[in-house]
Formats: C-alpha cells, sequence, structure tokens
C-alpha cells in the first residue's frame, strides 16, 4: 500500500499522533518564551542622568551618573545601556533572529539528510545549554553571544518540530497540526508575559523561562522517527516498523501492514539526497515557487515580529502589552482552520487576504490619532493587524509544507525560513524609523503586508490535492503547476462542469 493507506490503516490522528503532537506543542511553548525574552529583560526604564562637575563629561561619565526612576532588574540597568549603548538591546533582539536565519538554512537540509529526530534532539539540547549561559552571563557580549547560539537551535529546532507535526498524522490532519503549533507559539508568549509579572529580576525569569526545556526534551526522547521521511529515503522497512508501533498505540492491528517499495535510484529519490537546496534553484517548478514564498514568508516576519517586538514600547502595561499581542493571535487559527478548508476559499486565496488584512490594519493606524477613543486607536488597530498576520502566518506554514515534496520539504521550508528571519533581523530596527515620521514603521508593515498578498495569489492552490513524496511525482499533471494562471483555473472549472 501507498504512504497515505498506511496512515488511514494504523490511525491518521490516534492517541499516539495526539500525544505526539502535544509533546511537540509543549517544546513551542519554550520557543515562544526564548523568541520573546528580550522584550522583557531588556526593558529600559525611565532614567536620568544627573550632570557631572567635569565641563567636557566623557560617556563613560554619563553613564556613572545615570539615575533609574523605575524598579526594574534588566539588563539595561545592569550593563547602562542606554544613550549611546542603547542600540546593543535591539542588536541582541536581532542576534537572535540571525541566529534563527543560520539555524534555518542549516538544520533544514541536515534534517532532510541524517533524519527529523536526531537534529530535533539535538538543537533542543543544545539551545536549553545555551538558554542557561544567557541567564549566567557575567557580561553583555558572553548575552549577546548566547542569544545568537539560542537562535541557531531555536530556528533548527522550530522547523524540524513542526514538519514532525505533520508528518506523524495524515494529511487530511495537516492542516489542524500545523494550526495548532502556531496557536502553541501564541499561548507561550503569553504565559512568558505572566511568568515575568511574577518574576522581575531579569536573571531569574532568563533561568525559569529557561527551565521548562529540561522537562520538555526528557519528554521529546520518546519520540519515533518520523515514517514519511524513512519511507522517502527509501528506508521501507524502518518505516513499517514505525507505523506498526504506531497502530499498536492507536490500538488498531496493522501486522499485515506493507508499503510499497521505493527504489533508490529513481531521480526524485536520490538527487535530492546530495543536493536539497540545489534543487529547489534547478527544478523549474519548484524554483518559481520558492521565489514567491521567500516573499511571503519575509513580510509574514517583518510584520508579525514588528508588532510583537514594539508590544513593550505601546502605551500601559508592559506585561499587559506582551500578553494580548500572544492572546489576540488565538482567534485568528479557528478562523485558518474554517477558510483553508472551504473549496471557495483554499490555502492560497486565504493568506492572500489575511495579509492584505493586515496591510490595511496598518494603513489604518496611520490615519488614527494617539488620543483617539478605546476601541479605535493605534494600540487597538495594531492588535488587529497582529491577529491578521497571525493567520496569515499560520497559513503560510500549512500552505509551504504541501508545496513541497516529502524529500526535499524541509530544504524548502529552511529556505524560506531563512527568508522569514531577515524580516525577523530587522524588525528590531524598524520602531527606530518613528524619527523620521512617527507613521512610518506603520506604513512599512503596511506596504510589506499588501505586497506580499499579492504575489500569494501567484500560487497554485494545494486543497483536496494528494501530497507529493519525491521530485518525480512534481512531474504528474496534479502537481506540475508552477504558478496559477487564468487558463489554469478555466481548465479547473471546465472539468468540474464535465
Amino acid at each position: 500500500m501507498d504512504l497515505e493507506s498506511a496512515f488511514q490503516t494504523v490511525g491518521e490522528f490516534g492517541p499516539f499522533q495526539k500525544r505526539a503532537v502535544f509533546v511537540l506543542n509543549l517544546s513551542q511553548l519554550y520557543m515562544a518564551c526564548q523568541s520573546m525574552l528580550i522584550v522583557l529583560v531588556g526593558s529600559t526604564p525611565q532614567y536620568q542622568i544627573q550632570s557631572p562637575d567635569t565641563a567636557q563629561p566623557s560617556q563613560q561619565v554619563q553613564l556613572q551618573h545615570v539615575t533609574f526612576t523605575e524598579d526594574v532588574d534588566s539588563i539595561v540597568t545592569e550593563w547602562l545601556l542606554v544613550k549611546q549603548q542603547a542600540y546593543k538591546v535591539g542588536l541582541a533582539g536581532s542576534l537572535f533572529f540571525a541566529g534563527l536565519l543560520v539555524g534555518n538554512v542549516v538544520f533544514g537540509p541536515l534534517s532532510d539528510k541524517i533524519g527529523r529526530r536526531p537534529v530535533y534532539l539535538t538543537g533542543l539540547f543544545l539551545e536549553v545549554v545555551f538558554g542557561y549561559v544567557t541567564a549566567l552571563a557575567p557580561s553583555y557580549e558572553v548575552f549577546a553571544a548566547s542569544r545568537l547560539l539560542v537562535g541557531l537551535m531555536n530556528g533548527g529546532i522550530g522547523l524540524v518540530c513542526f514538519v514532525l507535526t505533520q508528518e506523524y498524522v495524515g494529511k487530511s490532519y495537516w492542516a489542524m497540526t500545523g494550526t495548532m503549533a502556531s496557536m502553541s507559539f501564541a499561548v507561550g508568549i503569553a504565559l512568558f508575559a505572566a511568568l515575568g509579572y511574577l518574576i522581575r529580576p531579569w536573571r531569574t525569569l532568563a533561568m525559569a523561562a529557561n527551565s521548562s526545556g529540561v522537562l520538555f526534551f526528557l519528554l521529546s526522547v520518546t519520540l519515533p522517527e518520523s515514517p514519511r521521511w524513512l519511507y522517502s529515503q527509501g528506508q521501507t522497512e524502518r518505516a513499517e516498523e514505525v507505523l506498526r508501533y504506531m497502530a499498536q498505540k492507536n490500538y488498531n492491528i496493522a501486522n499485515n501492514l506493507v508499503l510499497q517499495r521505493v527504489s533508490a535510484g529513481k531521480p526524485g529519490y536520490h538527487d535530492n539526497r546530495h543536493s536539497g537546496v540545489l534543487q529547489l534553484v534547478l527544478h523549474p517548478v519548484l524554483r518559481q515557487r520558492t521565489v514567491v514564498l521567500m516573499y511571503v514568508w519575509y513580510a509574514c516576519s517583518l510584520v508579525y515580529y514588528g508588532l510583537t517586538l514594539g508590544a513593550g514600547d505601546m502605551s500601559g502595561s508592559r506585561y499587559l502589552n506582551v500578553a494580548m499581542y500572544g492572546v489576540v493571535e488565538l482567534p485568528a487559527y479557528p478562523l485558518c482552520i474554517y477558510f483553508i478548508n472551504k473549496h471557495w476559499a483554499g490555502r492560497r486565496k486565504s493568506m492572500a487576504a489575511f495579509l492584505c488584512l493586515a496591510g490595511v490594519a496598518c494603513l489604518c493606524t496611520t490615519m488614527v490619532p494617539e488620543t483617539s477613543g478605546l476601541f479605535l486607536s493605534v494600540t487597538s488597530l495594531a492588535l488587529l493587524g497582529k491577529l491578521m498576520v497571525s493567520a496569515a502566518f499560520n497559513i503560510a506554514y500549512v500552505y509551504t509544507s504541501e508545496l513541497y515534496p516529502t524529500v526535499i520539504r524541509n530544504a524548502g521550508l529552511g529556505v524560506c525560513s531563512m527568508s522569514c528571519r531577515v524580516g525577523g533581523i530587522l524588525a528590531p530596527f524598524v520602531p527606530s524609523m518613528r524619527a523620521l515620521h512617527t507613521s512610518m514603521p506603520f506604513t512599512v508593515f503596511c506596504l510589506s503586508g499588501l505586497s506580499a498578498g499579492c504575489l500569494g495569489l501567484l500560487l497554485p492552490e494545494t486543497l483536496h490535492k494528494p501530497a507529493a513524496e519525491t521530485l518525480e511525482d512534481l512531474s504528474s499533471p496534479t502537481h506540475a503547476r508552477v504558478l496559477e494562471t487564468k487558463a489554469l483555473l478555466y481548465d479547473d472549472n471546465e472539468s468540474n462542469h464535465k
């Protein structure tokens, strides 16, 4: 039998898959805490600089006369990151996202080559180790270096973690498990805000947020290798063993389960083993899809993290703002599940619509005065933009995993995530554009969302289409579409009438 038939036999989303997805979603909580760490540990309280006695005080003398008027314990108060040193807070955030970029590039193809499980477990273990280095850092330089390394591991395991939630279940559940992973990340942001409210010293907060990773690592050790990856690599017997194990845990009988044999000589199989990322450039179908998806992911990241990281700068309680920017994502995910499974919306139109709506919400913030009411204020419109871009980001994950075949899925997601992290690197610096004009940051978010939404309409629809396993499958009529065109849509309508 083929792989999808095997999943129907063992159970597409049985008790085993529910436990596995739950463990992987717990890791998303941990990764969210690490991603948002700099928002609270890098908070800048109000301060005053007393005039020193010297006529021309140096920068070092000025810093010695800084007095903080708020009771806040952060890296800013410990290492006096104010005035000319203030850029180091944003730099630490950008270093984290730079690590995410490198992690996506390295870990994606690596997990396609040696397997999902070893890459995921190794990355999670090292992230926990580097997380403790962050909490115990004796200087800013060590702190910044540890954030780079934590980001490196976070980017890698976040990608593999998401892919595992998809590959453990039947294809009909991909949208749901992908959405659950994104919801867990949003919940993690809100929980981190609550943890920050209860634990104010930044070192204790970093230690507490990181310690949950130890538990999640121990739970993850019990997870098996992805049967889809094993099958795509020609390791059919090992894939059958994992599927039988899943069937046993799901209380189903699959003793006679036998998969179709995959030949290692198939072009779609062998070429990918040696040059996964290169195939994204050389393959005519994948090349154009990848270019479009890279820009969509970049825009999603720039708007998503730009709005989220700016939560601490908004008026009101810093902790409440961070929590709201996490909680506001939750309504987006049921909307995703509803729209992306409707034939009149699907993945393509839903993602494009949410991106455009996020751009419009950001545009509206530039037209609302600062002294406006509660329901029509800059904060409420920014939260609406965050909700919309969260929905688009979630669809982008699910949609992208369906556009790439199994043998190159992690490499494709890795390259898209790489462009996504470029947006994350730039996001901490976008709020500083207020120096040019107060509306400039939201103008950047608006243009990014609208352009990405329009460009996303060029991609083909994947709803109710079978998943491609090898590059060879892309030559079939079902997967051969590179970009959506009016002619192709006309052909679809004609075939439906017949």
